[in-house]
């Protein structure tokens, strides 16, 4: 027998009465997602005739110039917000020239995409990994990538994509100094309105693996732990952060996302600029892993993630997952 079957006199607070019905939860939700902030990548080949798929990235392909229409017609329809663009050239050399070639595989999709109108937000990744050699992010000196020797030919590429048409570019290689290169090249060609979203604290992460099987630019030696972020380093994130809006970056991004919600967190509360995060192809291949194994539900699972990232600050998410979560999210 109980010692006693009356009621509590104690005080307590009902916070279940909010959570009873979907449609009570739907009412008092903090954070809402938004396909609008999503921003899907998208890889472009200039070997390709027609779309091949992505053996790490579930779902993805890569895509000709000549078809990319396709998939952004596909992201529109579902009120997707924008498009990051990757360039996979025909040729590579130890420079990455083709980073800046205006026949190359992004300037090409961006003029594709602008002849048809797109009504999306393009942007285009700057950096020279994926056309270089060696694989790594800039100019060699040796084993070590020389910073100041990269910085114009990362201008050159940001120049390009202006030309072609982005709406911004987003350099990712993590040079000191890019940012301002960037931003005087894109100023003396008449790109004072072409905005930069920078890659600001972007880590040497172990998540990057599937990305770089898609865009093939794993380094041939050594890794990127020099120039990319150290993982334990949150304040230095900020610094960075800093750094690239003092040298004219208009909008900042942290990369991964999902490891790094405390720098996303930390930035939101910091800054009052356009702030991003990159859930990157790791996060969306781990999900998609464990869903195929039926250790977790891929929908809820992911819409989670995409919840924890925007409930931590980040106005624009760039998700593999966009396309799918948008049409989640109309259901």
């Amino acid at each position: 027998m109980p010692l006693t079957t009356e009621r509590t006199s104690l005080p307590f607070a009902r916070h279940r009465r909010l959570r009873r019905t979907p449609a009570l939860r739907r009412l008092v939700s903090e954070t809402r997602l938004d396909p609008a902030s999503f921003v899907l990548p998208v890889f472009v080949d200039a070997r390709l005739v027609a779309p091949e798929p992505i053996a790490s990235l579930p779902g993805h392909m890569r895509w000709p110039a000549s078809r990319v229409s396709e998939i952004a017609a596909r992201a529109a329809a579902s009120g997707v917000g924008g498009l990051l663009l990757f360039g996979l050239p025909a040729d590579k050399d130890e420079r990455g020239s083709g980073a800046w070639d205006p026949a190359g595989p992004v300037p090409a999709a961006l003029r594709a995409l602008r002849e048809r109108e797109t009504p999306l937000v393009l942007i285009a990744d700057v950096c020279l990994c994926e056309y270089t050699s060696h694989g790594h992010c800039g100019v060699l000196d040796g084993e070590r990538v020389d910073n100041d020797e990269t910085l114009p030919l990362l201008a050159d590429a940001a120049a390009a994509y202006a030309r072609a048409g982005a709406d911004a570019v987003a350099p990712s290689d993590m040079m000191d100094g890019r940012v301002a290169a960037i931003r005087a090249a894109l100023d003396a060609q008449g790109g004072t309105d072409i905005a930069i979203l920078s890659y600001a604290a972007k880590f040497a992460s172990a998540y990057y693996g599937p990305f770089r099987e898609a865009a093939e630019c794993a380094p041939s030696f050594g890794d990127r732990a020099g120039y990319q972020m150290d993982p334990p380093n949150g304040r230095e994130a900020l610094r960075e952060m800093r750094s690239d809006l003092d040298e004219g970056a208009d909008a900042l991004m942290v990369k991964p996302a999902g490891p790094y919600l405390d720098v996303i967190a930390a930035a939101r509360a910091r800054f009052d600029v356009p702030l991003a995060a990159y859930q990157v192809s790791g996060e969306y291949a781990s999900l998609h892993a464990a869903a195929e194994r039926g250790w977790i539900d891929l929908r809820r699972a992911a819409l989670e993630s995409l919840t924890a990232i925007a409930r931590a600050g980040a106005d624009v998410i760039i998700t593999y997952f966009a396309l799918d979560a948008a049409d989640w999210l109309a259901r």
